[in-house]
């Protein structure tokens, strides 16, 4: 059993310090992956915190089948899923939505490289949930095969064929792109 897993165990029991430590030890995982969904970095501080209380909730509940973390990321998608839900029929438009930038060597390139992550980020919102999901699990969280499998509760084949298309369908949309770039 994984030490995570024993602290969510201690929770169950009434230890309090157990959850502080998890919070603590996951907040900036768990807001990075729904900032990667949403794109509003306050919004995913926010829908953290709704996780968080998710996973406070049921304690009671938590049975150590697999690694902790596979626990959490299980509850931040399909938090993420509803919001996405939500956002559809809400039709809302975030215009908070900050690019990351890397250090690098001018000014231009500097708007070069955010432009090309506010692509990709845009190409990636196009996706389906079922094929954004495990990519941005796999390419921004860095989780297996397997541990996607079980994120997404479905056989490490199809986590396999979600991301060949994610990939195969980003290609295809980034490539007029690519092409303008030569």
């Amino acid at each position: 059993m994984d030490i995570d897993a024993e602290l969510m165990l201690r929770f169950k029991q009434g230890d309090v310090s157990s959850f502080e430590k998890l919070m603590r030890k996951y907040k900036e995982q768990v807001v990075n992956i729904i900032y990667r969904f949403i794109g509003d970095r306050d919004e995913a501080e926010d829908l953290a915190i709704e996780v968080f209380l998710k996973v406070y909730k049921s304690a009671k509940a938590y049975r150590a089948e697999a690694k902790f973390s596979t626990y959490l990321y299980r509850i931040t998608v399909n938090l993420c899923i509803n919001e996405l839900k939500r956002r559809k029929r809400h039709k809302s438009v975030s215009l908070n939505n900050p690019v990351a930038s890397k250090e690098l060597s001018s000014p231009v390139s500097i708007l070069e490289q955010r432009e090309r992550e506010a692509l990709v980020k845009k190409m990636i919102d196009t996706l389906p949930p079922t094929q954004r999901i495990p990519l941005i699990l796999q390419v921004y969280e860095g989780l297996s095969y397997k541990e996607i499998s079980k994120v997404l509760g479905c056989s490490v084949k199809g986590v396999e064929r979600r991301l060949y298309r994610a990939k195969t369908a980003l290609r295809k949309k980034l490539e007029p792109y690519l092409r303008s770039q030569k």
